[in-house]
């Protein structure tokens, strides 16, 4: 009887401590946290984030932005390795989608730039990062439509061996190419990919799926979300305002968009099978590694080959301010690619 009693305890003081860790939500004023300003009359959104940017100059060797979609105002940034590195090879091509919850960043963000330069050096490889429309001026799927244009863009030089860019047509092994995406971007990758399945990109071939710390989510809080409940770079909290900007409005956040698992059964579902090799990394001090962790799980269990590194401590984009981790992280690419 005592065991059972303190047994009984035990749960109530457990189930206290995740009630007040949900309680603690209240405090954080996701808003203020992203320092951005919701419009719901046009629903459109102030940004002060801050957002450093690197513009391009004609002198610039191993960068350039090319036009996507004028329509929509969507461009790629290329980037290439120094010549040295891809003078004797064709390049294996990387379309990269960047973070920042749908809501944040592009681009030419410097943070994006750096990293998507240092991919296309170390590996050495050519990265195509898309500059896509950003929500909520534009929901999803928007930005999964945007993915469309670039893998189709892709493909057309592939097609066109004497008018095609020429950085692709000089060094572009259009038969190794990867969809990537880091966060907001890996959700975008993977959505892409999902619908480059039922797309005829011939001769481009995609080869394999990297999904950096991924964003994904539910209704139901997971156990990392409550014990991270106030993180300090990607808050729960902070991840709720993201989806309800970004997703359709009305929608819920068990929406296919954000919840993979929730059309397991559906078209997206299977498809889900047809991916080819995937590349999950994720940190335990991310809130969102749960969610990675079950997308894992589905993928295996449809029969996808998948490599992971998932450590210990991290936390959401720790590879953009950790240069060892972003070292590792390059490491892991080049093996997997």
């Amino acid at each position: 009887m005592a065991d059972q009693s303190q047994q009984q305890a035990t749960d109530e003081s457990t189930a206290t401590t995740i009630f007040d860790r949900c309680l603690q939500i209240t405090t954080l004023d996701p808003y203020e946290k992203l320092m951005c300003i919701h419009n719901p009359d046009d629903d459109s959104l102030i940004r002060n984030f801050p957002n450093p940017v690197t513009t391009l100059t004609e002198d610039d060797q191993n960068a350039k932005d090319i036009s996507l979609n004028p329509d929509r105002k969507t461009s790629i940034r290329l980037f290439r390795p120094p010549a040295e590195l891809s003078a004797t090879q064709k390049l294996p091509v990387i379309i990269y989608f960047h973070g920042g919850g749908f809501i944040l960043f592009n681009a030419a963000s410097t943070m994006v730039h750096n990293f998507c330069q240092s991919i296309a050096t170390h590996l050495p490889a050519l990265v195509l990062s898309v500059d896509y429309r950003l929500a909520p001026e534009s929901r999803l799927p928007a930005a999964y439509e945007d993915a469309v244009d670039a893998l189709n863009w892709v493909k057309d030089q592939a097609l066109d061996t004497i008018n095609g860019e020429p950085w692709l047509k000089d060094s572009a092994d259009f038969s190794k190419c990867f969809i990537m995406g880091c966060s907001a971007g890996g959700n975008i990758a993977y959505h892409a990919n999902l619908r480059a399945l039922e797309l005829d990109l011939e001769p481009l071939k995609v080869n394999g799926l990297i999904l950096h710390q991924p964003f994904f989510g539910s209704l139901e809080r997971t156990e990392s979300e409550l014990r991270l409940i106030n993180d300090p770079y990607l808050a729960p909290a902070v991840s709720d305002v993201m989806w309800e900007l970004a997703l359709p409005v009305g929608s819920s956040r068990d929406h296919v968009y954000c919840n993979p698992t929730a059309d397991n059964d559906g078209s997206s579902g299977n498809l889900v099978g047809l991916i080819k090799r995937c590349l999950v990394i994720g940190f335990y001090g991310d809130p969102l590694i749960d969610r990675q962790i079950q997308l894992v799980k589905m993928l295996e269990e449809k029969g996808v080959k998948v490599e992971t590194w998932i450590e210990q401590g991290g936390f959401h984009g720790v590879a953009f301010h950790d240069p060892a981790k972003c070292e590792t992280l390059l490491g892991k690419l080049k093996h997997f690619i």
